[in-house]
């Protein structure tokens, strides 16, 4: 199949879409953080990872500067990977409760992580059309999980990437903490959550037990949803076959 995850990963980390984007990613791997200055940074586009079999999908932000922008994978290496992942771990997702670098023995389980923007921006604000230039991939990522029973949303940007390849109208959506969407027939079910963001853990507005919840929640439907039979065109509303 020329379509596959393994070249959708290759096309990903040799991406020159956004300029400011990818000069920003390099010049934070040149000069580094403190804590990390003998690391070697990533420093490039970073893909989406986990059980190609997958019939949870997780979509995040962006990759973080200091986190998978130095490790080359998404959610690992900073504090809101460490909060994702416990929570993984304690629902039956995850092998281990953190993750540390791209060749670690994490594996996860019925499970993908991935992000709706694949390089790190400044002050965790792409812009939109950086938006609009990364969303091609995860379409395709999405049809290539053919498995897909469940999308777990975090943060509003990521909500709001869902509802645009879905092709609903966004009014009809509020996005709130474990909340569950209906997106319409042959779709997955998809549940809104607060992102993992430092801004969020420690404010006390995310706990792990509230986190915890989602993807507990998530398990439940997995087992209770229908295949799915949609696919992230935008146009055709049909999965490819």
């Amino acid at each position: 199949m020329r379509d596959s995850l393994r070249v959708l990963e290759r096309e990903i980390i040799a991406c020159e879409r956004c300029p400011r984007l990818r000069d920003w990613c390099r010049t934070v791997a040149e000069v580094k953080r403190k804590a990390y200055r003998e690391e070697e940074y990533w420093g490039r586009p970073v893909p989406g990872f986990g059980d190609p079999e997958a019939r949870l999908l997780i979509l995040g932000l962006a990759p973080g500067a200091h986190g998978a922008n130095r490790t080359g994978r998404v959610f690992t290496g900073d504090s809101s990977g460490d909060f994702l992942f416990r929570a993984l771990y304690q629902a039956g997702f995850a092998s281990q409760p953190s993750s540390r670098n791209r060749n670690d023995v994490l594996v996860l389980q019925d499970a993908w992580v991935t992000a709706a923007v694949r390089c790190a921006p400044p002050d965790n604000k792409p812009a939109p059309d950086e938006i609009r230039a990364c969303q091609p991939y995860f379409e395709r990522e999405f049809r290539l999980l053919k498995n897909t029973r469940v999308v777990v949303a975090l943060g509003r940007l990521a909500f709001e990437t869902i509802l645009t390849i879905a092709a609903v109208r966004k009014s009809d959506y509020e996005f709130a903490h474990d909340r569950l969407h209906h997106l319409g027939s042959g779709w997955p079910q998809l549940i809104s959550s607060y992102h993992p963001s430092q801004q969020n853990t420690q404010t006390g507005r995310l706990t792990e037990p509230m986190f915890l919840s989602v993807f507990q929640r998530a398990g439940k439907l997995m087992d209770l949803a229908a295949p799915v039979t949609a696919v992230a065109s935008g146009t055709s509303g049909k999965r490819a076959v």
